[in-house]
């Protein structure tokens, strides 16, 4: 079946009733279909192919990337200028806004621009510190910070005004995203503050890598105890490790992220550490889409990037049905 007009890149989905978007992320998420997003490096280039050529990769295997805001407190291409790009030839972008680098003044009119261009998916982020990047001479703002920052665009879009009071004439439509880590201490803390941020406008969750599928379960199952599955979609964060040398940096290194002795074990000892860590993040998306309330998966494959597909693929999670990009000629029931 040809894709409708509505389908035509650069035009917006038409809205559905009850809906804080035209995305497809939300409406694939709404429709019960389990949900995939990948992280999108940027470019350190001005040349718009080159982030053509990045999100090609995930063709037909994700229903939104997202455009990182310089994450590791590196600079690159910004995420608006990205999603901008993707957004006008039909891709369902998800922009992350990290508090570290501008001020609230500055951030609402990025929102304001970015809605305009057409990006419906929205990441608020605090931010990685300036000491950890390549530019540790920067100046951190921090004006508001991830919480903040969900109530600033939740207000924006519902209550058509800036937080100054002002109003705004059209109000951004956007499905508000933020990030979590279950494993992060103290572990009981995490479903409380993901509380936090559902009341403060989060409607889907992307948490951090998970090695540790019980410790998944456990979040889940509080976050289920306290209703809050019910207001929120989790996307659960996996990702292709390279080798038993770079799972044992994480585990040392980024605080909130476990990796069990039995993964470092099979990198160990495997002929192709590379092919072996792709294995196992296949086995991680079956077993955390098993869990109750999960309803999809956040792929972060850095330097991997190429891998994205087959992973997915061999995941089966996408049960038969092709995510649209650019030349699909798919009918989705959800779009």
């Amino acid at each position: 079946m040809k894709a409708s007009t509505d389908q035509h890149p650069g035009r917006p989905l038409p809205p559905f009733e009850g809906y804080s978007s035209t995305g497809r992320l939300e409406r694939v998420l709404r429709s019960g279909k389990f949900a995939i997003t990948a992280e999108l490096a940027p470019p350190d280039s001005a040349l718009a192919e080159d982030v053509y050529e990045r999100a090609r990769l995930f063709d037909g295997y994700v229903d939104g990337m997202n455009a990182t805001d310089g994450s590791g407190a590196h600079c690159h291409m910004s995420s608006v200028a990205m999603c901008a790009l993707l957004t006008n030839v039909g891709y369902s972008p998800v922009l992350q806004i990290s508090c570290r680098d501008k001020n609230r003044i500055a951030i609402q009119g990025d929102v304001l621009g970015a809605a305009a261009m057409g990006v419906s998916n929205v990441l608020c982020l605090s931010g990685d510190g300036v000491q950890v990047g390549d530019h540790p001479e920067a100046k951190p703002v921090f004006d508001l910070d991830s919480m903040s920052l969900l109530e600033t665009i939740r207000i924006m879009r519902d209550e058509s005004r800036f937080l100054s009071g002002r109003p705004i004439t059209s109000p951004p439509q956007m499905f508000l995203g933020a990030a979590e880590n279950p494993g992060a201490p103290p572990t009981d803390f995490r479903p409380y503050r993901l509380a936090k941020k559902i009341t403060a406008g989060a409607q889907f969750i992307q948490t951090q890598y998970i090695f540790d599928v019980e410790q998944l379960r456990l979040f889940m199952a509080k976050s289920r105890d306290l209703g809050l599955l019910e207001q929120c979609f989790v996307l659960a964060g996996v990702g292709p490790l390279a080798s038993a040398r770079t799972a044992l940096w994480i585990r040392n290194n980024v605080p909130g992220i476990y990796i069990p002795d039995e993964i470092i074990k099979r990198l160990e000892g495997a002929s192709e550490p590379k092919q072996e860590g792709r294995k196992i993040c296949v086995e991680l998306i079956q077993q955390v889409r098993e869990i109750e309330g999960v309803s999809g998966v956040h792929v972060m494959a850095y330097r991997q990037e190429e891998a994205v597909g087959e992973i997915i693929q061999q995941s089966g999670v996408l049960e038969g049905r092709v995510p649209w990009y650019p030349g699909c000629e798919i009918q989705s029931s959800y779009a």
